[in-house]
């Protein structure tokens, strides 16, 4: 147990509980980074069986995001109608399906279909893991616990490209066969299921969120809840929760409004935080790293052996922020990514507008990265991962937790994530179509993106540092 002051009254808090809480449902996020990621590996092959061109690769590639966009807009919602874990085991289904689907797909059009199965689980899984998490953590080690969510989302981008990386190793190739006559590529989506389920089983373990089942009238419940996790301090925290919803038992659209018209400040702060994270370009590293690579020159062997030291670093600069965000706040961690994010950024524009255009085996000018370019463009992409996996990764998916006040929270998170997955469509669709006007043009782009979160951050982010979940205006 430790005791903190905090807050409007002396909280204690059992630290080993709180994170046994945050960490099941930070599966989610698990799920989240393995979803999104796994196709990684399996682009090339896939694009080779079903004979796609790069406009309809990408949007094979990124078509889970308009499931995620549904996912993360209905999520809310249903969270306060239906609670935390009911929405937990209907994204826990959704991932096993598309799974299984994706692997066995025989075309384009129903692995788009699969994938946008697999979209809705993610949506719904990047809503409700932060607010749950938010909603079962003292405020003094809150924004640790809110990290959760985003190491588990690095630790599942670096098992998924691990897996790809395995698997295509074991059968020489993500396009031979590995096992039951299914290429390699097939098998990558196909072992998603296994993590699928126990996110479901380990669901079933864990309590449901106080505050839904304050607002649903169930105050002794949430109190036994709570008793599992503060040490003292429990009356006072229910009726906090208390006086905090008791105007409204059920969000709506019509509460992220002001009275004057249009949403509240604080919701398009929520929203911009969204579009920014995905404008810089993170995904871009995590979808087509492995065929980004491959196009400058590294055989696809290497490829995937950089991808996969990528997601190390993501891994490794989540920890420095797990470390940080309850010292330095929030807005402070934000700041640094968004500086660092655009030199690096600016750098990897710079190098592919100097390299050599050769013609490849589709015709098309590609460019070569000679002598010290090559490396120092990894380099670059490296610290990007660095600057983001410290920063923008983990902070935004804090703050969305936390930012909004209990009457809104389930639906404006649900907006936001929305938002966020929108963008993350936008940006993941248009790659390829900006990497055949030039790499030069696209990170160019990702560049100008992190030099505007910049501004944004300095002039518009609140910071919430040691603020109760019951005190958000």
């Amino acid at each position: 147990m430790a005791t903190r002051t905090g807050g409007p009254a002396a909280t204690g808090y059992y630290t080993s509980k709180v994170v046994q809480l945050a960490a099941v449902a930070a599966l989610g996020g698990f799920l989240f980074g393995f979803d999104t990621a796994v196709i990684n590996g399996a682009v090339n092959a896939m694009r080779a069986d079903f004979g796609m061109g790069s406009g309809l690769t990408g949007f094979v590639v990124s078509s889970a995001l308009l499931g995620c966009v549904a996912g993360a807009y209905l999520a809310g919602r249903l969270a306060d109608r239906w609670g935390r874990l009911r929405v937990m085991f209907l994204a826990s289904a959704m991932f096993t399906v598309s799974a299984l689907g994706s692997g066995l797909a025989v075309g384009p059009v129903d692995m788009i279909a699969w994938r946008v199965v697999g979209g809705v689980g993610v949506g719904a899984a990047s809503v409700i893991a932060p607010a749950y998490i938010a909603e079962i953590s003292p405020a003094q080690i809150r924004g640790r616990m809110g990290s959760l969510q985003q190491m588990a989302i690095v630790t599942g981008i670096f098992v998924a490209l691990l897996s790809d990386y395995a698997l295509a190793g074991a059968a020489d190739g993500s396009n031979a066969e590995l096992w039951l006559g299914l290429d390699a590529w097939r098998w990558m989506f196909i072992v998603e299921a296994v993590p699928a389920i126990l996110y479901g089983v380990l669901a079933a373990t864990i309590p449901e969120s106080p505050r839904f089942l304050v607002r649903r009238g169930d105050e002794r419940s949430a109190r036994e809840i709570l008793a599992r996790v503060l040490a003292v301090g429990i009356d006072e925290r229910i009726s906090e929760i208390r006086r905090t919803i008791i105007t409204d038992q059920r969000s709506s659209w019509r509460d992220l409004k002001r009275p004057g018209g249009g949403l509240l400040p604080i919701v398009w702060i929520g929203i911009a935080l969204s579009v920014f994270q995905q404008f810089v370009g993170i995904n871009v590293i995590f979808y087509y790293s492995s065929t980004l690579w491959q196009a400058v020159g590294f055989t696809e062997e290497d490829a995937l052996t950089q991808t996969v030291i990528t997601s190390v670093t993501n891994i490794a600069v989540t920890i420095v922020a797990i470390a940080l965000i309850d010292r330095i706040g929030r807005r402070r961690l934000l700041v640094i990514g968004s500086s660092g994010m655009f030199l690096s950024l600016g750098t990897m524009a710079w190098i592919f507008s100097q390299a050599r255009l050769v013609e490849d085996a589709d015709g098309k000018l590609a460019p070569v990265l000679e002598g010290a370019a090559g490396p120092t463009a990894l380099v670059a992409a490296n610290l990007f991962v660095v600057f983001f996996g410290m920063s923008w990764g983990p902070a935004v998916w804090v703050l969305l937790g936390e930012m909004f006040n209990n009457q809104i929270r389930g639906t404006a998170l649900g907006l936001a994530a929305a938002a966020q997955w929108l963008a993350n469509f936008a940006i993941s669709t248009t790659f390829p179509k900006m990497a055949d006007v030039g790499l030069w043009f696209a990170y160019g782009f990702y560049t100008l993106a992190a030099l505007a979160s910049l501004v944004f951050v300095l002039r518009w982010v609140p910071e919430t540092r040691n603020k109760e979940l019951e005190d958000m205006d």
